[in-house]
């Protein structure tokens, strides 16, 4: 269609906001294998996240590890991949994309058999601290994979960022789905160390596949900075958003599993299927909200605002809220679940794309290297919720009750979606 000053208003509108539909070339191999690499990246990163979930808490609570310092063992993982996020973002160019995938994939697959052993380990200030220890180098492993893995994804697919993505977060709902009952599973029939084991040496096992199939970049560095790309109003307010989503994630993998068992009374693996809950609907619309990223990028702020909002009035009927005056039913907790992971993956989907145009708009470069930027600015901001999320639900659950602390979360939600709308108001 093209646009006609005769035409009828309704006609241009239309015309203007929902372009026609083009047929995309091809893939090429590049491409094809690119998404190969990229999709077992995911999957194996948030199996490995996930899989402590559903036993972690109550091993650690065995050695007399109170629940707030099991809090910061999980968020020590998130404090130390922001770190990393930002400094290997900023340098992926120096470092080069592919050597920082499969280096980072080799660390997190060592560290994750290393975690497998600390059972042996009788002194409760040793297991404590060796937990942090390896949870923070595996962290860092991690980060390099997936920063890089996410540039390197942006890359090859410039014209589908938000498809792309959605795709991605396919795998990335597989690993959560996978995560938690098969970590209860093997828990419960082989013990704490064959799980860690078994897992660590799957993960190495694609370090060899990735350096094969990945592709090399000759880029050039660029001398754009994250204090730059900070310093635009926008990005402030869609990494407030990034923060709140991944903190509610990281609040729920530290408590949700506690509350479930005492609350409800359930084993290690119904806590494990009941996270599943989360994962699913995440995974299965991901692929639907990018596609429409894609397609009409009016519908991006829109999607943040809507889905924000849903996450936050789910949070506080996750419990519910003391106030709300509504018991704590375990249907009432599945279903909110539920509509978490399909809220949180609505929010979540069009923030990349945004940060990225952003850029694009205030000049920075089209390459690698501001692709680095975003992806180690996005994943940094994850990453901070993923520290903030566990270690603050942690204490509120610890000093309150599990109740609140989901109140909390949803209360800084709402925040974040009042924030994003205040800014849509402005720009109209």
């Amino acid at each position: 269609f093209q646009r006609n000053t005769n035409d009828h208003p309704l006609v241009n509108y239309f015309i203007d906001y929902f372009p026609p539909v083009t047929i995309s070339p091809k893939m090429t191999r590049q491409q094809i294998l690119t998404l190969i690499a990229m999709a077992s990246i995911n999957v194996s990163s948030m199996i490995c996240y996930s899989i402590l979930g559903p036993f972690f808490p109550q091993e650690a609570a065995k050695r007399g590890v109170d629940q707030a310092v099991i809090g910061l063992i999980f968020g020590c993982y998130a404090m130390c991949s922001l770190i990393g996020s930002l400094i290997l973002g900023k340098y992926i160019v120096q470092i080069g994309a592919k050597f920082m995938i499969t280096a980072g994939l080799f660390v997190s697959g060592g560290c994750t058999v290393a975690f497998g052993f600390l059972d042996r380990v009788q002194e409760v200030e040793v297991f404590i601290a060796l937990c942090f220890v390896v949870r923070s180098v595996n962290a860092v492993g991690f980060a390099a994979a997936v920063t890089s893995s996410s540039a390197v994804s942006a890359k090859v697919f410039p014209d589908n960022i938000a498809t792309v993505m959605g795709f991605m977060e396919i795998f990335t709902g597989i690993g959560l789905i996978l995560g938690p009952p098969l970590g209860g599973w093997m828990y419960q029939a082989f013990g704490y160390e064959i799980l860690f084991i078994v897992l660590g040496c799957v993960l190495l096992l694609t370090v060899p596949l990735t350096m094969w199939i990945l592709p090399s970049f000759d880029v050039v560095a660029s001398q754009d900075s994250f204090l730059r790309l900070c310093s635009q109003v926008k990005i402030i307010i869609i990494c407030f958003v990034i923060f709140t989503l991944s903190s509610g994630i990281g609040f729920l993998d530290a408590t949700l599993s506690l509350f479930a068992k005492e609350k409800f009374s359930l084993s290690t693996g119904s806590v494990g299927l009941l996270m599943i809950g989360l994962s699913i609907p995440y995974g299965a619309a991901s692929p639907i909200f990018g596609i429409i990223s894609d397609k009409y990028p009016f519908m991006r702020r829109w999607m943040m605002a809507v889905g924000g909002m849903a996450t936050s009035i789910s949070f506080c009927f996750l419990g519910p809220v003391p106030i709300l005056h509504i018991k704590s039913q375990l249907w009432l907790t599945v279903i909110m679940l539920v509509v978490i992971g399909f809220s949180l993956c609505m929010t979540c989907i069009p923030t990349f794309t945004e940060m990225l145009i952003c850029a694009h708009e205030n000049d920075f470069e089209e390459g690698l290297s501001t692709l680095g930027l975003v992806s180690g600015l996005f994943s940094a901001v994850w990453a901070a919720g993923m520290f903030f999320g566990p270690t603050t639900g942690g204490y509120i659950t610890q000093k309150l009750n599990f109740e609140w602390s989901a109140g909390f979360q949803g209360g800084l939600t709402f925040l974040a979606v009042s924030t994003t709308s205040q800014k849509n108001h402005h720009r109209k």
